[in-house]
């Protein structure tokens, strides 16, 4: 009984406690703030990893593999396989409607690559009933237009837009490629006007909306089935939508074509060809392409990508691992039937989503975990303080220990005086670290908007890290392990000047001035 009466007396009457209380708290704060965002960026990091790539990524860069179609339908026959979708990947220049340039990433795909990936999902023009959470005023265009918002979510699903009556093939970009958007603050985009530099040095303003009016630019460089140059190809494109994946790698350097175009500026498209001279295949075996002099034989179409999804959930870590031995299975089904013609299964490259991202993912959890080290030492001061101020204050309480020992307190019981101390300050300064920690971190995102704007302060830049968000999530089991670390910490600190009130002498105690 007397433990808990001293506890509560020594807790509200003196002030030295208090600051051990709020070592605690900074100390329990510092280090989960950094670990919610460090452990979300990384969260974050693998969920992204599947939003435009799939499960399990089956490729053969550059050139190609042929016959990709019954890939394709051996793969939806498993009952592992939930959907596939073939896929270009190439690299090319982007011209703007401002006379920019830029180099991109370019991906021939089709509708079902919205069934493989989240590309549906990531859609940004496209019809929306409520705002964005920091948008109070309703100022996002989508929220207007319904009529115009369906149609260019219909145009982002196809790859098509239908300009004078005539439909073509269309890009969707990544939000951030053109330069035609600003970013709010409360998340939405506008369309913003830019200025064409023209041949006399004036300038003449763009003021145009993509998705219904803008083209751009496509250049490539395609190449034969033995990786050897043919030549540019140039084409103009209409802008059918944009996608934002939230990865602003992506966001920024992605154009989406319709697939059947890009094989076309690609020379990747089914084609009739006439052998002049005996040779080998593409592939360094006869077959196909080692057809005698003179002979007009069919390319058939070539992808080198083609995206797998699978049933259930793949999203933990080593989730895809099975799906993966599938496919490699299927795929080494496929290359036999279709020997010579297609890299054999040792040669091609099959990857989960993981494995894709592995060098990213790896680099994250290192840093997390040396951040949290370093962290962590800091925070061994609050174990110190913790015993500095108890000591200070055995030695202060010496003549009430020696009266507790004279009326019969034992020396056990003494221990615990001053470890329930411990674990008092304990509790309230680690609740208190970890309900701050949810404060700054849950509004981690207006508190740096502000930052930027009162201050000038840009800490987390999205160019360089990767996402457009600071990550602002509180995960509670990591806040619980954070909350009972520091408790115990407190109590440890707390052990040492405890032990030496034990040992106090009772009679050398009550004469101690």
């Amino acid at each position: 009984m007397y433990q808990a009466l001293l506890t509560r007396r020594y807790l509200t009457s003196k002030v030295m406690p208090l600051l051990a209380s709020l070592a605690v708290v900074l100390c329990t704060a510092l280090v989960l703030i950094t670990w919610s965002v460090m452990g979300g960026f990384l969260t974050m990091l693998i969920g992204s990893g599947r939003t435009m790539t799939g499960d399990v990524v089956v490729q053969w860069p550059t050139t190609g593999f042929a016959h990709y179609e019954d890939f394709i339908e051996r793969l939806k026959k498993d009952p592992m396989v939930e959907a596939a979708a073939p896929m270009i990947e190439a690299y090319g220049i982007a011209g703007m409607p401002d006379g920019r340039t830029q180099t991109v990433m370019i991906r021939g795909v089709d509708a079902r690559f919205g069934e493989v990936t989240k590309y549906r999902d990531v859609i940004w023009w496209k019809p929306i009933s409520e705002p964005l959470p920091r948008d109070y005023t309703r100022e996002d265009p989508r929220l207007g237009s319904p009529e115009l918002m369906q149609r260019l979510h219909a145009q982002g699903l196809s790859f098509t837009r239908t300009d004078n009556g005539v439909e073509k093939p269309a890009a969707v970009l990544g939000v951030e490629v053109s330069g035609f958007n600003r970013r709010d603050p409360a998340g939405f985009y506008t369309p913003r006007v830019r200025d064409r530099l023209l041949p006399d040095g004036g300038l003449d303003e763009v003021n145009v909306f993509l998705p219904s009016y803008g083209d751009i630019t496509i250049n490539v460089l395609p190449l034969d089935q033995s990786g050897g140059v043919i030549g540019t190809r140039t084409a103009k494109f209409p802008v059918a939508n944009e996608f934002q994946s939230g990865i602003y790698e992506l966001d920024n350097k992605l154009v989406l074509l319709r697939l059947d175009a890009l094989q076309e500026m690609l020379h990747m498209q089914q084609a009739e060809r006439v052998v002049d001279e005996p040779g080998t295949g593409a592939l360094g075996q006869p077959g196909a392409l080692g057809q005698p002099q003179g002979q007009t034989i069919i390319d058939p179409a070539r992808v080198t990508h083609v995206l797998v999804r699978g049933r259930g959930d793949m999203g933990q870590r080593g989730a895809a691992e099975p799906l993966l031995e599938r496919v490699t299975q299927i795929y080494e089904e496929f290359a036999d039937a279709h020997r010579g013609e297609v890299p054999s299964v040792f040669l091609i490259s099959i990857m989960t989503w993981e494995d894709l991202n592995r060098t990213m993912i790896q680099a994250v959890e290192k840093e997390t975990a040396l951040v949290l080290f370093l962290f962590g030492i800091m925070s061994l001061t609050a174990v110190f303080l913790v015993l500095a101020i108890f000591w200070a204050m055995v030695v202060e309480k010496t003549r009430d220990i020696g009266i507790l020992r004279a009326l019969g307190a034992s020396r056990s019981g003494i221990v615990w005086l001053w470890l329930r101390y411990g674990l008092a300050i304990g509790l309230v300064g680690a609740s208190l670290g970890v309900g701050l920690a949810y404060l700054v971190v849950s509004n981690i995102n207006p508190i740096h908007e502000w930052m930027g704007r009162a201050l000038s302060v840009q800490i987390w830049d999205p160019k360089i890290y990767y996402f457009l968000l600071i990550p602002n999530q509180v995960e509670t089991p990591r806040a619980v392990l954070v909350l009972m670390v520091f408790v115990l910490s407190s109590m440890i600190g707390a052990l040492i000047p405890a032990a030496r009130a034990a040992r106090l002498d009772p009679v050398a105690s009550l004469r101690f001035e």
